[in-house]
């Protein structure tokens, strides 16, 4: 083979080596041409599917948002319809309070008149027992005379001094009638005030030694309870409260005798809640901020009271007990409203007696702090609560006051007296408290049964809640005369032998029916 073949050999070789590898290599240029287009597309198909899945969250996102939304504005709207109504009955009852307050300022106008009247006729009748004394003188020098007197005349002189001794015993019992007339003016306006106490009922709620918390889910009852019981035994250590746990679903109940403390542990766990970390340094921190809250609060509300009733001065410990009172219940009177009453009632008392108005109010105001005081402390609630007033400064008629407003100490002073005439008043009129049934029924059966022992009682009725029993009488036995005696009777009888609030008012009946047929 010669040069020339082998050169021809040689470059055909190499144009072929040289055309395959052009092939190969546009092959390999088109394979991966196809591929980076196919990678486009399946970032594009990414993408879209990720801006559809963004779309939907967003719309789902928005619908929570807009049912959320709907859900708070009605509950907003019933809280608010439920105020307005509540305003609405408030406003109701102070307009009917007011009215029976007016009639009871006329009535007051109409019995010091009557007692201006009473007045002068009693100036006239001594007048009159003054003219008589020296008409009786001149008669008994005229009687000396009477052996030289003939008989009409001697007549005549009886007649007159007849005449003056029946003046006498009209002047006597015009005296009496006229302080009769006084007292049962007195006993008139006493009822007519209490009348108008007993109309006059606030809303309170139950008395009760637990608080319950809503949950937001049944979770959050292992989180309280933690690891081993470490949550639940660090919260009621620091907050001094039992926190029970059962399987009521979403609710938690706190236990305590200290409203305050309760009320403290309640918005700490509501703080832990919403913050959702919940370990023993954080319940302690809570229940910082929550006391810190919490005294803040009481000491408002005990501010508020005073300049409400209108002193000044109170100590800003003793203030916070007054606040608390906002907490304590007792048969369902919230003692807060109750001090409040209280103060104002014993306030009025003291006006009409011509009293220390705003020391009155105050005594009325404190009498009751001992009821919030930790109940570790030794005596009853009025003992404590003068303690405590006396440690702050409160002066010692207001301490003894308190101190004998449930006869811990016998009363010395008006002021004593007053503040336990307006407990009681506050506290036994009708509404305030809520009675347990069994005693409520026992009582009236109780009165019924003191009333039928009586000669001459047909029957008998409990009628007002026990405020007042109607009594019907045989006709034969107890005439019209009689019928006053009967009630006084039946009054002083249960007077002794029965403890009630309040007063009870016992009306008897006599009836007499006359029949007639027309034919």
């Amino acid at each position: 083979m010669d040069m020339t073949t082998i050169l021809a050999s040689l470059l055909f070789a190499i144009i072929g080596v040289a055309a395959g590898y052009f092939v190969r290599n546009a092959a390999a240029v088109r394979d991966q041409k196809e591929r980076e287009g196919k990678g486009d597309e399946i970032i594009e198909k990414a993408k879209k599917s990720a801006d559809d899945i963004k779309y939907k969250a967003r719309k789902e996102a928005k619908e929570i948002i807009h049912e959320e939304r709907e859900i708070f504005e009605k509950e907003l709207k019933k809280r608010d319809n439920d105020m307005r109504s509540q305003e609405k009955q408030v406003d109701h009852k102070e307009a009917k309070l007011e009215a029976k307050l007016e009639e009871i300022e006329k009535e007051t106008k109409r019995l010091q008149t009557l007692e201006e009247d009473l007045k002068e006729a009693r100036s006239r009748v001594e007048k009159e027992v003054e003219k008589y004394k020296a008409k009786q003188s001149e008669v008994a020098e005229r009687l000396t005379q009477v052996a030289s007197m003939s008989q009409d005349q001697a007549k005549q002189d009886l007649m007159k001094i007849m005449e003056e001794d029946a003046k006498v015993d009209f002047a006597k019992d015009f005296v009496r009638l006229e302080q009769e007339a006084k007292e049962e003016a007195e006993a008139s306006s006493k009822r007519i005030v209490g009348m108008a106490i007993q109309r006059f009922a606030g809303e309170y709620v139950a008395e009760r030694a637990i608080s319950t918390v809503d949950l937001p889910s049944d979770d959050i009852k292992g989180r309280l309870i933690g690891r081993e019981g470490r949550n639940i035994r660090a919260f009621e250590q620091i907050c001094g409260v039992d926190l029970i746990i059962d399987d009521t679903p979403e609710v938690v109940v706190l236990s305590s005798f200290n409203v305050v403390r309760r009320e403290v542990a309640r918005r700490t766990i509501e703080k832990m809640i919403s913050d959702g970390r919940i370990h023993p340094a954080k319940i302690e921190e809570f229940y910082d901020k929550s006391k810190t809250e919490m005294d803040k609060q009481l000491l408002e509300l005990g501010q508020k009271a005073q300049m409400e009733i209108g002193v000044h001065g109170i100590h800003p410990e003793i203030l916070k007990l007054v606040g608390a009172l906002n907490w304590r219940t007792s048969y369902t009177q919230n003692q807060y409203q109750h001090a409040l009453e209280a103060a104002f009632l014993c306030g009025a008392m003291a006006s009409e007696l011509g009293m220390n108005v705003k020391q009155a109010r105050r005594a009325g105001l404190l009498h009751d702090i001992g009821k919030v005081i930790d109940a570790s402390a030794e005596g009853s609630h009025a003992v404590i609560g003068a303690d405590f007033a006396k440690k702050y400064g409160e002066p010692a008629d207001i301490v003894h006051a308190i101190r004998a407003h449930h006869d811990d100490e016998k009363p010395e002073s008006v002021l004593a007296h007053l503040v336990a005439a307006s407990d009681a008043i506050s506290g036994a009129r009708p509404g305030a408290r809520k009675a347990m049934m069994e005693s409520y029924v026992s009582r009236l059966t109780d009165i019924e049964a003191i009333v039928n022992t009586f000669d001459g009682v047909s029957r008998s009725y409990a009628i007002s809640g026990g405020r007042e029993i109607r009594v019907f009488v045989e006709n034969e036995k107890v005439g019209d005369e009689q019928t006053v005696m009967l009630s006084r009777d039946i009054a002083k009888k249960i007077e002794e032998e029965m403890s009630y609030p309040g007063t009870i008012k016992v009306t008897v009946l006599r009836e007499t029916k006359a029949v007639g047929i027309a034919k």
